[in-house]
């Protein structure tokens, strides 16, 4: 035995679930149900049938789950599949008319896929695609984690009440739809922050106040691990120079940094590690990560695979393969099924080659198992690789079979072997960069102040009005604080992917708090709502719908004092 296998996939979407007369817009998880999360369900029922239990770890955000249990995504789902059919059967007549038989073929493809998908949704999983990754945790196959309950990017969140609801409400969420609590969790955007005195970078508060260390938000809530990336692990500084240009993002770096000493001993990706705050951490592996996520030099970039941006309109099915030339739209070749799946087998072996190489090297060096922990975003596999899941598939058969490899969860790798090092860990995110750059820039700087704004007002609520004449206002302005803290906003502003939705989006959500809050503030005073009030309030609360049950508590009192100040950080 040469070491343990860890497969980590991210399965996240941020609010987009259309409901009432301001529809958010829901193609987004609908795409991924169709192309990720069901086939990737398939890829584990036909491995389970051979009696594989691969062992991957998979977290599904709270608020992605939160869309999925919700009827009018199942009822939205099942009309997008009918949609995608008859699409396919429309492109099939026309490809027939013009003689053009492998085409033909291909639509007939599409046609099959959407209705299997169709069918399995509603009659082989009941129509709920987060019960029947219930039933794979429950039968070994799989070990569910958790996430930030919207997102919510920890190190930059103005309060230290904002992380801990974020944590609580997605421990709560996930024991009531799983049956039991996380024992990991995946920090959004795998973002840290130890405890030191910390000032906002945006706003105009220029207090200066000791925060509390995310891991301890983690170990006051049962769980036990997470993952970060290898840089923080090893006690590196931030790659780029974003960061030192950027004075907000310089300020934070220098002082998380005086109480941060880069260690003298060596550090492995390949090795957990406790910290001081209690939770046991896991690093990503670099090398696994650029062979299965880069489109240029790795798996997905193959010229057999499906082409994922052209696309025929109108119902956007995908009949071209990437092709030599994958810059030019115009020169893409048709796409050979067949020839697609071979592929994935071909380089799931070589991905177990890579494993065996990494493993066999860490153990010759350290003289000790070492675990690799391959980490991505579920949606990489089968809406971005429209092969992913049968690579999956391929992988778990091949990883099976291989005497020399162990595929374990986070939950098994630490009751295999508890950690033999206690350590301090940097500030950092696996963002480009490995700071906060992504998520804190010129760009998206605006974004903070408003923020940092509505969550101390949110704070002082939940203190004040919690149980009162105000409660169910404080707790709708409570769901639209969660949706604009995630941080797919401040993402898809800096990377210019949807921009200007992104913009809209989180200024919807902040001028909903703010109406919310002066409304409380009026009710709890005595005073009654208007009638157009009552009316903004029910909209607010169709068409902002997630987490029907909110503890307003995570929000009004910190469990403990802060307690890490007297923790070793050098």
């Amino acid at each position: 035995m040469i070491g343990r296998f860890m497969l980590v996939l991210h399965s996240h979407m941020p609010y987009v679930l259309s409901h009432g007369k301001s529809p958010h817009g829901t193609d987004w998880i609908f795409e991924s149900a169709a192309e990720c999360y069901l086939p990737i369900l398939d890829a584990l029922d036909r491995l389970r049938a051979q009696g594989i239990r691969p062992r991957w770890t998979i977290n599904m955000t709270p608020i992605l789950a939160e869309q999925l249990d919700d009827p009018s995504f199942k009822a939205g789902f099942e009309e997008y599949c009918e949609e995608k059919i008859q699409a396919a059967i429309v492109d099939n007549q026309n490809f027939q008319a013009k003689g053009e038989v492998w085409m033909t073929g291909l639509a007939a493809m599409w046609q099959r896929l959407y209705t299997k998908a169709l069918v399995e949704f509603k009659h082989k999983w009941g129509r709920s695609i987060t019960g029947a990754f219930r039933e794979f945790e429950e039968d070994g196959c799989i070990e569910l984690i958790t996430c930030g309950a919207t997102h919510g990017y920890f190190p930059l969140l103005g309060t230290d009440e904002s992380v801990q609801a974020q944590v609580k409400l997605a421990v709560s969420s996930h024991e009531k739809r799983f049956g039991k609590k996380p024992k990991g969790i995946w920090l959004p955007e795998c973002a840290y922050r130890p405890h030191y005195e910390w000032k906002a970078p945006a706003g105009e508060d220029e207090t200066v106040w000791p925060r509390k260390d995310v891991g301890e938000f983690l170990t006051e809530n049962g769980i036990e691990f997470f993952f970060t990336d290898s840089h923080m692990i090893r006690g590196g500084e931030p790659l780029g120079t974003y960061w030192q240009n950027f004075p907000q993002l310089a300020e934070l770096f220098q002082r998380s940094k005086q109480l941060f000493t880069p260690p003298a001993e060596y550090r492995s990706e390949y090795e957990h590690y406790k910290l001081f705050s209690g939770p046991v951490v896991f690093a990503r592996d670099p090398e696994s990560t650029v062979k299965v996520w880069s489109g240029d030099v790795g798996y997905p970039g193959s010229e057999y695979y499906l082409e994922f941006h052209k696309q025929l309109y109108p119902g956007r099915h995908r009949y071209w393969r990437i092709s030599p030339n994958k810059s030019d739209l115009g020169a893409k070749q048709p796409y050979d099924p067949w020839q697609a799946h071979e592929l994935c087998g071909a380089h799931a072996q070589d991905f177990v080659g890579i494993i065996k190489n990494t493993l066999a090297r860490y153990k010759g060096q350290a003289d000790r198992q070492g675990t690799l922990v391959a980490m991505y975003d579920t949606e990489l596999f089968g809406h971005w690789w429209w092969e992913g899941p049968e690579f999956l598939y391929e992988l778990g058969v091949r990883l099976a079979a291989e005497p020399q490899l162990r595929s374990m969860s986070g939950s098994d790798v630490i009751a295999d072997e508890p950690p033999r090092h206690v350590i301090p860990l940097p500030e950092g995110s696996w963002g480009e960069g490995g700071y906060h750059s992504v998520w804190l820039n010129e760009d998206n700087h605006w974004t903070w102040g408003e923020l940092y704004k509505a969550e101390k007002s949110l704070r002082e609520m939940a203190q004040t009005m919690a149980g009162g004449p105000a409660d169910r206002i404080v707790k709708q302005a409570a769901r639209e604080m969660l949706l604009a803290e995630a941080s797919d906003w401040q993402f898809l502003i800096s990377t210019w992917s949807a921009r200007d939705y992104s913009e809209a989006r989180f200024e919807d959500h902040i001028k909903r708090f703010e109406q919310l809050a002066a409304m409380a503030a009026r009710v709890h005073k005595g005073e009654p709502l208007t009638t157009i009030e009552e009316e903004f309030l029910l909209d607010c609360e169709e068409k902002d719908a997630p987490f029907q049950e909110l503890d307003l508590s995570y929000w009004a009192k910190l469990d403990k004092p802060i307690s890490s100040v007297g923790l070793p950080y050098s």
